[in-house]
């Protein structure tokens, strides 16, 4: 099966390639970037040595339509400037923001400019969305924040054992979910032994993202409160969420998401009885997420802990998984679900 990535010059672009490299089902016949055109692939990522003197092509349409299936790793608003020009017969996985809200008031509001419409939302571990991906040619794929938010939540939602109006998420995210344009609180001088909060007060664009989603499982409103972090590190998230819950102890609130991910083999709940919780060191350059839970008998509430690669389970990964079930093939081609650990 012919494959292209079109934006593969920026971080989740080389995840792809690299997930994409040692594919057995998937060849990569197009690998584009627009100002990157002529470089070479392995001076933006020196660690995929096999694509050699192998260059970046310009993003071209005619090219992208000699594709099965197309990955877009572009910049939020870009996809939908090219993606009808994309036969309808090449599927598409796009990893931007574009396709991912119902809500045009919530597109314009969270990122500005006309609202392109809905996708297919590729989270397949939300019960029903396995099915609709796979007799799917489009499908939007889930912000890397958005992945951990309502993975952790959905058990509980569903089951209706937290209040739904009034859940608070702080999540600290790498570097590299910042993309690779320069910026000056990037440098390593201004990140290095800091943690800062950024888009302050309820303003990250994956807000709404998340509330759509656990509102489809719940059938209820689902307000979240999320303040993100800059971690000085290069990848990995780690959410710590919590809501106000009737359940009593931390086994109920464990057997809840243990049965809800049951035959999934991306997301582990890890055993409260063992007392290991989530590190982000042990997701890294994987498509697995780790998920802890625990009754708060102070507050009344339920906290959970959470952590993935935002680059894997929260990007590229998680293309492929998708892509996988979209061609009708093993969803968990070419992916790995153990990190590479410290």
């Amino acid at each position: 099966m012919k494959v292209g990535v079109i934006g593969a010059s920026g971080y989740t672009g080389g995840e792809l390639l690299k997930i994409l490299g040692a594919h057995p089902k998937f060849n990569l016949s197009y690998i584009a970037a627009g100002s990157g055109a002529g470089a070479l692939i392995s001076d933006l990522h020196p660690h995929l040595s096999y694509f050699q003197d192998q260059r970046f092509e310009a993003t071209e349409i005619a090219r992208a339509n000699t594709c099965d299936l197309i990955f877009l790793a572009l910049p939020h608003g870009e996809s939908a400037k090219i993606v009808n020009q994309i036969e309808s017969s090449v599927k598409v996985v796009d990893l931007g923001a574009d396709f991912r809200l119902s809500s045009a008031a919530l597109w314009e509001k969270y990122y500005g400019g006309s609202h392109a419409g809905k996708w297919s939302y590729g989270l397949p571990e939300i019960k029903g969305n396995r099915e609709i991906i796979s007799q799917s040619s489009r499908v939007a794929n889930p912000g890397c924040y958005a992945t951990a938010i309502i993975l952790s939540l959905a058990p509980f939602v569903e089951s209706k054992v937290i209040n739904q109006g009034d859940i608070t998420v702080v999540a600290a995210s790498g570097t590299t979910g910042a993309g690779r344009s320069p910026k000056v609180s990037l440098l390593a001088s201004e990140i290095m032994n800091s943690l800062t909060s950024y888009k302050f007060g309820g303003v990250h664009q994956h807000t709404p993202e998340i509330e759509e989603q656990l509102e489809s499982i719940s059938k209820q409103e689902v307000k979240i409160s999320f303040t993100p972090i800059l971690a000085p590190m290069p990848r990995g998230i780690l959410a710590t969420i919590t809501a106000v819950t009737d359940l009593k102890s931390t086994s109920d609130l464990y057997e809840i998401a243990k049965n809800y991910f049951k035959d999934e083999d991306f997301v582990e709940i890890l055993d409260p009885k063992i007392g290991k919780l989530p590190r982000t060191s042990s997701l890294i350059g994987s498509n697995k997420m780790e998920m802890a839970v625990a009754f708060d008998s102070h507050t009344s509430r339920l906290v959970i802990s959470s952590a993935l690669d935002n680059l894997g389970k929260g990007a590229a990964g998680q293309a492929v998984q998708n892509a996988n079930l979209m061609n009708g093939i093993g969803e968990d081609e070419g992916l790995v679900k153990i990190g590479i650990g410290i």
